[in-house]
């Protein structure tokens, strides 16, 4: 039935790399069916067969589709079916896309979409790599225009090895996780986080993985050289060069004054009228003129920006290659808050709120990874308002997600663990003012607001971009903190974040076919003299140290540790019992399930409060220790003590004094208080004696005073 039906094999690791074409999807213009070890990805690739009206740019989607199925559960919430995807399945769609979107024709308007269904999961087994080289593998023996193959791998560092695609119990151990995707003679994309890796160890990580991927590259070859399809034509949207180089001549010279400023909205109030003037004098010559209006200005400053930055080595706003724009951090700004910090690098500006809470309000997570709940969240926003333009608010997007995941994986590496600090936290990033990298300012603000909060961190991280400008003649050359105009007309925006001892994230996003090994080693040396200065010069002047204590708004932690056999009792039934301890402290209580109990409370009297009442709950007395206690109830037999709150204890009446006692109202009522000795648990409940020595005095030995007065003789046992 599949005549065209196709196996190729390989390992990857020291585990199987299974492709399987001819099988599946045969609609789609690529598709392949990619198994590493058991874990298997349906990857389709397809492509519209003509240009939308209107686009003036590549119309691609990548979608890393998570099936629950894929690790065995069932999806939580009412519908039980997947719903929108999970910030990690958006992450790895942006993984896949940055280093495939390069290599498409840049004239290229054909709608192309990238599916890659996750239909089973082996944890040891990467399914973001599985994608990643789906991906590839779809494109490349499809009939779209594509200037592949790429391949990509992951690699740890444990116990100061590297290591291509760690098990799961090894990235466990792994002071990195990095993502590195390229060609076979560039690298195209990285994206890690790390533990504090100083660079070198970092730039030979990349290089390691790089040599992993050139043999993937030959291995995608031999696919397409069996299976792969011709390429279709497709109509260019090239723009007309005779049109460009005229129009070009004409506004050269206003354009140049107009870029002229290191001022964002001066410069667009400048081209403003310089576009206007064009729609006037060629509109009546180029009737396409006011559709591709867009495109065609931006090439115009994008040729001189570029011409510019290689050849006389002047940026926009007249500093140097090497410099950072003005810089300034604050903290404390908002006063009802747990903690808040604001950063500002030239026109960029992000103000970050730090909010704590209870490990309860841990995040849960219902995706195909391991996690199941993180304790430290960071949310990025950016309204309208930050760039100048009037358009309503709206959820976040896939790029607000990202920037919000990569300012969380470059703290993540320095923030206290949950018995040194028993909180969760949430950072939300609000962008107010945009002018290029955002994301390493919102790292920055991040720092100053954890440190407000007295989050004890263990060092302070900043984040810093370096862009990249290259020729044709292969010259090339790296320039620090670019601003809007840099990022969009360069060909790199490499971001990286770490501390004085190394690096904690890098994200990098390319316009070109790959880097080589000497821009990145120039983009770590410029990014770390960068961040060195942003941390001493400007984070540690605000702050110099995390505050001693948290914020007064914040709850205040108590922990505690009880026998996880009590757990039931602290809960009681239908969870009566904790929600009256909630109701009587205000306190917030979580309990795991080892029994760690974790009280926040505003006031730390309520958390006391709470704690005394778990105590008294979860209280074992020790056999041979003295407890004071109130008589709670009498029977024939003995006397019922409350040695703790909850916990009565029996004084047997043979227990209550040195003599026989005939009554146990003799000895003892009601709302009595003395001191009991536990003597073990006997065969119906505690077993405890009274020791009447340190409470009352005696009377002679011959006679014992009743209660009422009378006079009793005293009877030895054997009497």
């Amino acid at each position: 039935m599949f005549e065209n039906y196709k196996v190729f094999e390989t390992t990857l690791a020291g585990r199987p790399l299974t492709v399987e074409t001819g099988k599946m999807a045969g609609l789609a213009n690529g598709s392949c069916l990619v198994r590493y070890g058991e874990t298997s990805i349906l990857a389709t690739a397809t492509a519209s067969a003509k240009p939308r009206d209107g686009i003036d740019f590549l119309p691609l989607s990548v979608d890393f589709e998570e099936r629950l199925y894929a690790v065995g559960r069932i999806p939580g919430g009412y519908l039980r079916r997947e719903g929108r995807p999970s910030e990690k399945a958006i992450l790895t769609s942006r993984v896949i896309d940055r280093p495939i979107r390069p290599l498409f024709p840049k004239d290229l308007r054909n709608d192309v979409a990238i599916s890659l269904m996750v239909l089973s999961v082996d944890n040891d087994c990467s399914p973001e790599i599985t994608a990643m080289l789906g991906a590839s593998i779809a494109l490349s023996i499809s009939d779209i225009p594509w200037n592949g193959p790429i391949a990509g791998v992951f690699m740890g560092l444990v116990d100061g090895k590297i290591v291509v695609n760690p098990t799961s119990e090894q990235r466990t151990r792994s002071d990195l996780e990095l993502t590195v995707a390229g060609s076979a003679k560039k690298v195209v994309m990285i994206e890690a986080g790390a533990n504090e890796v100083d660079d070198d160890t970092m730039f030979e990580a990349i290089m390691q993985a790089h040599e992993e991927i050139k043999v993937l590259c030959s291995f995608i070859d031999s696919i397409v050289a069996e299976v792969g399809k011709a390429k279709f034509d497709y109509p260019s949207c090239e723009l007309d060069h005779d049109m460009f180089d005229k129009i070009f001549d004409f506004c050269e010279k206003d354009v140049m004054v107009a870029l002229d400023t290191d001022d964002k909205t001066v410069r667009d109030a400048r081209m403003q009228p310089i576009t206007d003037a064009i729609l006037e004098k060629f509109s009546e010559e180029y009737p396409e003129l006011p559709d591709i209006i867009g495109e065609l200005v931006y090439k115009i400053q994008k040729k001189i920006v570029r011409r510019w930055l290689l050849q006389d080595k002047k940026r926009v706003d007249g500093r140097r290659m090497d410099e950072i724009r003005p810089l300034a951090a604050e903290v404390d700004l908002l006063p009802r808050v747990h903690g808040s910090g604001m950063f500002t690098r030239g026109q960029t500006q992000v103000l970050t709120i730090a909010t704590l809470g209870t490990v309860g309000d841990a995040q849960m997570l219902d995706t195909i990874d391991e996690e199941e709940s993180k304790r430290y969240m960071h949310h990025y926003n950016m309204p309208g308002f930050s760039t100048g333009e009037a358009k309503a608010s709206r959820s976040p997007g896939r790029r607000e997600i990202g920037h919000g995941a990569l300012a969380e994986r470059s703290l993540i590496p320095v923030l206290p663990s949950v018995e040194e600090f028993p909180y969760a936290m949430r950072l939300v990033s609000e962008v107010i003012s945009s002018n290029g990298s955002t994301s390493q300012a919102s790292v920055c603000g991040s720092t100053l607001a954890l440190m407000a909060a007295g989050v004890p961190i263990k060092a302070p991280v900043a984040g810093i971009s370096c862009g990249l400008i290259t020729a044709e003649d292969g010259s090339w050359d790296t320039m620090i903190d670019i601003q809007g105009l840099e990022d969009f007309y360069g060909d790199m925006d490499f971001k990286v974040a770490g501390t004085h001892k190394g690096i904690t994230s890098i994200q990098m996003d390319l316009k070109i076919d790959g880097l080589t090994p000497e821009i990145i080693k120039a983009a770590f040396e410029m990014t770390h003299k960068g961040r060195d200065y942003i941390i001493d010069e400007i984070i540690l002047k605000a702050i110099p140290a995390p505050r001693a204590e948290v914020n007064k708004y914040a709850p205040k932690m108590i922990i505690m540790h009880i026998n996880p056999d009590k757990i039931r009792e602290v809960i009681g039934k239908g969870g009566e019992v904790i929600q009256k301890i909630v109701a009587d402290t205000g306190a917030k209580i979580d309990i795991e399930d080892d029994g760690t109990v974790y009280i926040a409370a505003v006031n730390r009297d309520s958390g006391l409060a709470a704690q005394s009442i778990i105590a008294g709950i979860c209280f074992e007395p020790e056999i041979g220790c003295k407890y004071k206690g109130k008589v709670t109830r009498i029977a024939e037999f003995g006397a019922f003590v409350e040695i703790a709150p909850g916990k009565e204890v029996l004084c047997h009446i043979s227990k209550l004094a040195d003599h026989r006692v005939d009554k146990v109202e003799d000895v003892v009522n009601i709302g009595d208080e003395f001191t009991v000795k536990f003597l073990g648990v006997g065969a119906k409940g505690p077993d405890f004696a009274y020791a009447d020595y340190e409470v009352r005095e005696r009377a002679p030995r011959e006679h014992r005073e009743s209660r009422d007065g009378a006079r009793k003789p005293f009877r030895r046992k054997e009497d």
